[in-house]
């Protein structure tokens, strides 16, 4: 990853004071900054490979920076903030957010983040019109799945929630992201709706549905698509 950007957003001094050398040694480049409008500006003028986040800032909540960073920009964006509560990761990856670490956190686990988040920037672009993984072929294109060697026959709901899934993999995707994609807006509160549609996906694709290794499940959160490419 020599070269990659990073752009570290945080008012506590001692995090700069310890990332900055830390991640020049792992061979990244550090930007900082100590306020969200300064982020912003960073974020629109020099075009970082990715942002490391702190919610906690003078100016502005890190989640509203997060939702203006995403209305110009798809620059992976990792929190990592001291927030442990379960409600705020969910509202950080609704806003946008690829992943979350809570402080205190060590510098292996921080840029081995950092890693994953890169590599699935780099194949988000272009979109992957075929997607393997586990036995399962996804063609986007033809929206078809097979699954060794067979076609399968899914609901237009099932379809579009696993293409979802399979156009982030690896990445979190909440349950309000889901709702509110495959069912509209007035749907964000039908947790048990997507989970019995999640269910039936998993009988068709899973090849052991009660231990699920192409969806998987974020206790509380939403699901992730297994990452073939790993």
């Amino acid at each position: 990853m020599s070269g990659n950007r990073v752009l570290v957003v945080d008012d506590e001094p001692q995090i700069h004071r310890f990332l900055r050398p830390a991640l020049t040694a792992c061979g990244y480049e550090v930007q900082s900054a100590e306020t969200g409008r300064d982020a912003l500006r960073l974020i629109a003028t020099t075009a970082p490979d990715i942002v490391v986040l702190d919610l906690g800032l003078p100016d502005m909540d890190g989640k509203d920076v997060l939702r203006h960073a995403r209305e110009f920009s798809k620059v992976p964006i990792i929190i990592l903030s001291a927030r442990d509560q379960e409600s705020e990761k969910i509202l950080a990856f609704d806003a946008g957010a690829d992943d979350y670490v809570e402080k205190p956190f060590g510098i292996g686990e921080l840029t081995a983040r950092l890693r994953t988040a890169l590599r699935h920037a780099a194949t988000d672009a272009p979109e992957r019109t075929q997607i393997k993984t586990n036995g399962l072929l996804i063609d986007l294109t033809k929206q078809s799945v097979i699954k060794d060697g067979v076609t399968l026959k899914l609901t237009r709901k099932e379809y579009d929630i696993l293409a979802l899934l399979a156009r982030h993999p690896g990445r979190l995707i909440t349950h309000q992201q889901i709702l509110t994609s495959v069912w509209g807006p007035a749907n964000t509160d039908d947790m048990q709706y997507l989970r019995v549609y999640v269910g039936r996906l998993r009988a068709k694709i899973e090849e052991d549905p009660s231990t699920p290794r192409i969806i998987v499940t974020e206790t509380g959160m939403g699901y992730r698509f297994a990452d073939g490419s790993q």
